[in-house]
């Protein structure tokens, strides 16, 4: 089973989904998480209740959305990987600092504790600025990996990176493998 997790890069839920709908056809179970804003927040792409439903028809399941629930997903439900896509500049923050207050922060280190595979898909306005030190550490963990990134605007928005989604199932096969893709940047 694999955890797809959705923090709140609102821009980028509708790319993702897409990636959560490949999944599923590539005959993946695949268990939902949000975080708190993505289940609570209404913004100008998506109603929190319709994002919600869309997640639960696509995967037949209830995404997980409190820190209790997503504490299991370590040691009783094993997952063979755990997905954050879109991860925001703050969950990658938090989850480099070793900081568990979301549902997604919980998932990742209940996940990371069993030794199994995190991927990243980054998607912030601050990745080549403040939390730049925070891909290099994450870099370094064990274990985890990331999706290739590009700058998504590099005149107007020239400290932000996106994840390259195309490179999913590439950098899906490659976590799952235990390795990096070589290509990190794209």
């Amino acid at each position: 089973m694999i955890g797809y997790a959705f923090c709140g890069s609102f821009c980028t839920l509708a790319a993702s989904l897409a990636e959560l709908r490949a999944l599923v056809a590539r005959g993946f179970d695949v268990l939902p998480i949000m975080s708190f804003n993505v289940k609570a927040l209404d913004t100008r792409f998506y109603r929190a209740d319709d994002f919600y439903r869309e997640v639960k028809d696509i995967t037949g399941k209830e995404p997980v959305c409190t820190i209790e629930d997503a504490e299991p997903l370590g040691p009783k439900t094993k997952l063979d990987l755990l997905i954050i896509c879109p991860c925001t500049g703050n969950t990658l923050a938090k989850l480099s600092a070793g900081i568990t207050d979301t549902p997604v922060t919980m998932a990742a280190k209940a996940h990371l504790r069993g030794d199994r595979p995190l991927l990243i898909a980054l998607s912030s306005n601050d990745a080549m600025s403040a939390n730049m030190k925070n891909i290099a550490t994450l870099l370094e963990k064990k274990n985890v990996y990331f999706v290739p990134m590009r700058q998504d605007d590099p005149k107007n928005k020239p400290h932000s990176l996106v994840s390259n989604l195309s490179y999913m199932p590439e950098a899906i096969d490659a976590a799952l493998a235990g390795k990096q893709l070589a290509k990190l940047f794209c």
